[in-house]
């Protein structure tokens, strides 16, 4: 998720979002709140004791974040556990034609993977476009701007495995 994207499914500025994640600023309850809602989990999650790792913990798909861009015809599903985010995240993304999902640079040394699962989908990054059909994997710079547009007529899914650098 974009900040941008935040910013707009919170109704929290972008601006306060970077003061909060640099810790120059504490957010309020209901800051929080609309945080938290945003990204799928519960505030009262933020304030619970750490349970103990279950040896198999199981979610179901109501369990799982999605992130729609209406607009830009895609779907993200937040596949990786939220405790990793910032390090290693990976989503299904599903793009309806003339579909994309564009993001602003990721932090320094971030990569991203993107395993074409049907359909077909065009990866620019670092001023290249590749053509990707499924069961074709790219992996790309992605510090900097980068897209990932729907190429076909139908419906493409993919995987997206993101390491932050």
């Amino acid at each position: 998720m974009t900040l941008d994207d935040l910013s707009r499914a919170a109704g929290v500025s972008k601006s306060m979002l970077s003061e909060i994640e640099r810790d120059k600023a504490n957010p309020t309850i209901a800051v929080a709140w609309r945080l938290t809602n945003a990204l799928g989990v519960s505030l009262d999650s933020l304030f619970a004791p750490p349970k103990a790792p279950e040896a198999i913990a199981v979610s179901g798909p109501h369990d799982i974040p999605t992130l729609s861009g209406h607009e830009a015809k895609y779907q993200l599903r937040v596949w990786g556990p939220i405790d990793l985010a910032g390090k290693f995240e990976w989503y299904e993304l599903t793009l309806q034609p003339g579909g994309a999902l564009v993001s602003n640079a990721h932090e320094p040394g971030t990569r991203e993977h993107l395993t074409v699962l049907h359909g077909s989908v065009e990866i620019e990054a670092a001023g290249t476009t590749k053509r990707l059909k499924a069961a074709d994997t790219a992996r790309y710079v992605a510090d900097e701007p980068h897209a990932i547009r729907n190429a076909g007529k139908g419906e493409a899914k993919a995987l997206l495995v993101v390491i932050h650098g």
